[in-house]
């Protein structure tokens, strides 16, 4: 099975695939406001043929956004809390440059959001 983790953002979107026990970093898109996000990730999701799509959201505003987001290409949803922090350490000390983090962070992100989701799924 084939999914694809989302960090929405309204500005960048990180996206990361996971195929059976395990999600990588996918790419960076870069949307200008919601109704664009929704056709690039749909764009996204033709063209890479997935089976799922999980979408990080958090609480307060951002993650009734992110909730709405996955409503309209019709996602199911995961807690992202503290992936963005995460994803910056695990960089940090994997050695990634600073400018390699910057470009694909939102990216790192997602492929933590979409691991916890497939370790949650194991029995």
């Amino acid at each position: 099975m084939k999914i694809l983790g989302i960090d929405y953002g309204r500005s960048k979107i990180g996206l990361a695939i996971g195929i059976g026990l395990f999600a990588e970093p996918f790419k960076v898109i870069r949307v200008d406001g919601f109704e664009d996000a929704i056709k690039k990730v749909l764009q996204v999701l033709q063209v890479e043929q997935v089976d799922k799509v999980i979408v990080g959201v958090s609480e307060g505003e951002m993650g009734a956004e992110s909730k709405k987001f996955a409503k309209e290409i019709g996602a199911i949803t995961f807690d992202e809390t503290l992936t963005s922090k995460d994803a910056q350490k695990l960089s940090i000390e994997a050695g990634i440059s600073r400018k390699k983090r910057h470009q694909m962070e939102d990216a790192f992100a997602a492929s933590i959001t979409l691991q916890n989701y497939l370790d949650s799924l194991e029995p």
